[in-house]
């Protein structure tokens, strides 16, 4: 994954399926997740994991891991 692709979010429900957005950039931040780590956060037991921050219309970028997207493939 690169700044550019278009991708799709395959877990949250909040974003529509079929809405694609564009990587615009690709950092590292921590990210806990509750239904594996459990409720009581423990920021010292996680490593920053790399996120693309992703453009959505109408102008909204949202931070979210690279493990939970899909690159939308062009040409098919």
């Amino acid at each position: 994954m690169k700044v550019g692709d278009l991708v799709r979010h395959n877990l949250d429900s909040r974003v529509r399926p079929t809405q694609a957005g564009l990587v615009v950039d690709i950092i590292k931040k921590k990210c806990w997740r509750t239904h594996v780590q459990g409720k009581k956060i423990d920021w010292n037991k996680v490593d920053p994991e790399p996120h693309a921050v992703v453009l959505y219309s109408p102008l909204r970028t949202l931070s979210i891991p690279i493990v939970d997207l899909e690159v939308i493939d062009e040409t098919s």
